[in-house]
């Protein structure tokens, strides 16, 4: 199979990694890539990912056979929709199924309708009416921007003055903060559920925990994600066996009653409050960082069921999973998520690889022959061991290898679950 990959931060270069395992691959390009995707595909840096056009008339140039649209932008886009009305299979939900993340009001209604466990909302475009709505509700309370704001347009607001703060603060996200969706506060446990559909079958991945805090204790501000951990303990089987029968399932089977047709990675951000699973939010593709931490563990060809999930016809052979933990740490700018300094040289990946480290490139590019750092994540430490402890203790080993200026980290990915 000729195949094309879509992104180029830590959950692409994972994504690639994988991809390249499978028997099935012949020929690989990725758009734009990275340093670390260019280990196993051939990066084209001259086209958008944005630029739907230009990304079929490549695909068809190139005779690829599957597109896997790694970010939530394209998809939100029409990308997939563009693509196969060309004939090109894709891995990816087209546009109107894309809504589940590129529209938290379309998400939460559709939830609401078909009866989903989520938490209670109110949708607003009038700032004042929100102001009043949490005013008569207090604090805590959770203020969402509508669409895409690259994982950071959600303010969990532990006072009232905060959550009057977050509603003016939606308008910094653009389009995206026009409507904003008030919610009540979830006190629980939050998980990572990805999940793999062909619109009709559902195949859940191991639960993940991200860290969405930017600061050790969860604190700060929200980020893209500073490090995950699977299998998350928090998601044993019986909560595992309820996320699959009140969520995944009835929530493509909500998708087809409306006549949406839901294909590629549906991920389940959860909260588990006593006991039961319910939707923080749902995104269109795979997780950043829980990503980098699942795929480690599994040992299936993921190429082979992606081509399954886009041709409508997933196979029901289990997945097979290691028995063994994962970790991913992230290394991150100095000041990330705000302002942050960029070209900065790194050291140390040839080294934390040594010591066994999978290192996944979220931002970095090649200046004058050197790798730098070119954004706010940078790099992914991942390590496996038989068990969690382990691969925190290696982890953080590894990690004391690697170096660029103003280099920030948290210290206590997964110390809930070593708890």
């Amino acid at each position: 199979m000729n195949v094309l990959l879509i992104g180029g931060g830590g959950r692409e270069h994972a994504l690639a990694w994988k991809i390249s395992q499978s028997p099935r691959l012949e020929k690989f390009f990725a758009i734009p890539g990275s340093p670390g995707i260019a280990d196993f595909a051939e990066c084209v840096e001259n086209i958008s990912i944005n630029d739907n056009a230009a990304l079929v008339k490549f695909s068809q140039e190139k005779n690829i056979d599957l597109v896997v649209v790694g970010p939530e932008a394209p998809l939100v886009n029409g990308l997939a929709d563009e693509l196969d009305a060309a004939g090109v299979k894709v891995f990816g939900p087209k546009k109107i199924a894309a809504q589940m993340e590129g529209s938290k009001i379309f998400a939460k209604r559709l939830m609401k309708k078909y009866k989903i466990p989520t938490a209670d909302f109110e949708v607003f475009d009038d700032a004042e009416a929100a102001k009043n709505f949490i005013r008569a509700k207090g604090a805590p309370i959770v203020v969402k921007a509508d669409g895409l704001a690259a994982g950071k347009g959600v303010i969990v607001a532990q006072t009232l003055d905060e959550a009057l703060v977050a509603v003016d603060e939606m308008k910094t996200f653009g389009a995206a903060g026009n409507k904003i969706v008030v919610e009540e506060f979830m006190d629980g446990e939050e998980a990572s559920v990805l999940a793999l559909t062909d619109g009709e079958k559902i195949i859940p991945l191991v639960a993940a925990q991200d860290h969405k805090r930017v600061f050790d204790g969860d604190k700060g501000l929200n980020t893209g994600g500073m490090g995950a951990y699977a299998p998350a303990p928090v998601v044993d089987e019986k909560i595992s066996a309820l996320v699959e029968e009140k969520i995944l399932k009835p929530t493509i089977a909500a998708l087809n009653a409306e006549g949406i047709v839901y294909r590629g990675c549906l991920y389940a951000g959860l909260m588990i409050v006593g006991g039961q699973p319910k939707v923080v939010e749902f995104n269109c593709r795979f997780g950043d960082p829980e990503t980098q931490a699942v795929l480690p563990l599994m040992e299936s060809d993921l190429l082979k069921l992606m081509d399954e999930c886009a041709a409508g016809k997933l196979s029901d052979e289990k997945i097979s999973w290691s028995k063994n933990s994962a970790v991913c740490v992230i290394l991150a700018s100095g000041g990330y998520p705000k302002a942050y300094k960029k070209n900065l040289p790194i050291d140390g990946i040839a080294k934390a690889k040594t010591l066994g480290a999978m290192i996944f490139h979220a931002g970095t590019k090649f200046s004058n022959g050197s790798l730098v750092t070119s954004g706010g994540r940078v790099l992914g430490v991942t390590i496996t061991a038989p068990t969690l402890r382990e691969a925190v203790d290696k982890v953080y080993r590894c990690i004391e290898v690697v170096h660029f200026d103003d280099m920030h980290y948290r210290k206590d990915i997964a110390a809930k679950a070593l708890k």
